[in-house]
């Protein structure tokens, strides 16, 4: 089947259709990840967005169990070189077409996704519609530029209830703002008793639990879109230990006043050079943003700089000056990437067990 790929600027990439037939429309993001495209596609942080895949073969060892990061994926759509029709690998159990059909996901693939990239990246990141119409062009591209990007997204990815996964260590609290199954699977490894709540959580809720600590997730969008979350990490902080990660970052350094701005074409992939400033130590690690942290506004706050970006400085790590809050905009937890920076869940241990003993001493 004949499939198009229309951007907002009038750029029409022709291709073949796989997965759902739907026609979809949203934000065109490229992530240069080799491998892990199950743990991407499932990554609700690309919620609302078709995902370009800069490696040329997509698909080759299947669909799996295992590397879910979320139960229902809720990306628009992927778009891909070459997708393999066959899947071998011993964990297989679907295609990637099957999966995306079963899903309800689009997908296109023989288009030019260097020349994609180069768009987005030269361009910035902007609409599209991957569409089976090829025929009222004039009518689809009307569509697509009328269409108001969502800014309830954090909403739509969140869990609506309350629930455990149950450990015998520390008793931690996790924001739920489109989280990562491998957050809570690396706190789990740490023997964590996790309770997992709401984004819209307020802060006497979650104190009222009485956590050792607290960890603020990934998740989609534009952070001042949750202004919810900024209330609660003032009610919290400087009373329980926290951690941020992406979305979390982002809301932490909100809440302390500085301020976050669009990156013109993101950070996703797991290729991205980091250093930790206080050691001169470089970590590659995963990233999925499209938002980061303004660097000039950290003046005049009570957070510091603690990481990096080497490609093109942007900050990827802050803490409190005097509060037990630290953050990262990358993800420690990798899934898909390298797992260089997975110390940083020791750290939140460490931090934890620190603020106990101090507890005690009082």
């Amino acid at each position: 089947m004949d499939r198009l790929l229309l951007l907002e600027d009038g750029t029409i990439f022709k291709g073949k259709g796989f997965g759902a037939p739907q026609e979809v429309t949203g934000e065109v993001v490229f992530t240069t990840g080799m491998t892990g495209y199950q743990e991407t596609i499932t990554d609700q942080s690309y919620n609302g967005q078709m995902i370009a895949f800069t490696f040329p073969l997509v698909g080759n060892y299947g669909i799996n169990r295992d590397d879910f990061e979320s139960i229902e994926p809720t990306c628009k759509g992927v778009i891909v070189k070459e997708h393999a029709r066959v899947a071998s690998n011993w964990r297989n159990q679907m295609t990637l077409d099957e999966f995306l059909k079963k899903r309800n996901i689009p997908g296109i693939s023989g288009i030019d996704t260097r020349k994609l990239t180069r768009l987005l990246r030269d361009k910035g990141t902007i609409k599209g519609m991957i569409t089976n119409d090829t025929k009222d062009l004039e009518h689809a591209f009307d569509q697509l530029r009328a269409i108001v990007l969502p800014t309830n997204q954090v909403a739509q990815v969140s869990t609506t209830k309350a629930y455990p996964s149950p450990g015998n260590g520390r008793n931690i609290v996790v924001i739920d703002f489109g989280l990562k199954h491998s957050i809570l699977r690396e706190l789990s490894n740490r023997n964590c008793h996790l309770t997992v709540l709401p984004y819209d959580t307020d802060s006497q809720t979650i104190l009222d639990l009485q956590p050792d600590g607290v960890m603020l997730t990934n998740g989609p969008g534009d952070p001042k879109d949750v202004p919810t979350a900024l209330e609660m990490i003032r009610g919290i902080q400087g009373k329980v230990p926290i951690f941020g990660i992406c979305l979390g970052h982002q809301l932490i350094a909100l809440a302390n006043g500085a301020d976050t701005f669009k990156l013109k074409f993101g950070h996703r992939g797991f290729n991205h050079p980091v250093k930790e400033i206080a050691t001169g130590r470089i970590d590659f690690t995963s990233q999925n943003h499209g938002y980061a942290v303004d660097h000039k506004t950290i003046a005049g706050t009570d957070l510091i700089v603690t990481h990096t970006e080497l490609n093109d400085g942007t900050v990827e790590g802050i803490k409190h000056r005097y509060h037990p809050v630290f953050s990262v905009q990358f993800h420690p937890d990798a899934a898909p990437g390298p797992h260089d920076a997975v110390h940083l869940f020791d750290q939140f241990m460490e931090l934890i067990d620190a603020g106990k003993e101090q507890q005690s001493d009082a």
